[in-house]
């Protein structure tokens, strides 16, 4: 199981509009391409521009074939030239994680 965990961090005061255009443009591809993320998660206390989302695959390879179907497609093609046009977006991290040896998965 490979943990692909992605957090982002919006210009201050942009987090609302930002959600909201990738709510639009952004979440179903996303998800007809990736499956359901395991959690997509906006900061409460802390940095509250910033957001994360979990999403979960098989192995390495499966990453690979659903992120470049993903990057193939049109409308997540479109998707990324109005987020970068709208310029909310600030930073971006990605960590690739495993579980540890005890833990295991909720099914």
């Amino acid at each position: 199981m490979l943990y692909d965990v992605r957090t982002y961090t919006c210009q201050p005061g942009k987090i609302k509009k930002h959600l909201a255009l990738y709510a639009e443009y952004g979440f179903d591809v996303q998800r007809r391409h990736l499956g359901e993320p395991l959690a997509y998660m906006q900061t409460e206390t802390g940095d509250v521009n910033s957001y994360v989302h979990i999403w979960v695959y098989e192995d390495a390879a499966d990453r690979a074939r659903k992120r470049a179907a993903l990057q193939a497609d049109p409308a997540w093609v479109d998707y990324l030239a109005r987020s970068a046009e709208a310029g909310y977006l600030v930073s971006q991290r990605n960590q690739l994680m495993t579980p540890v040896p005890f833990f295991k998965p909720a099914q």
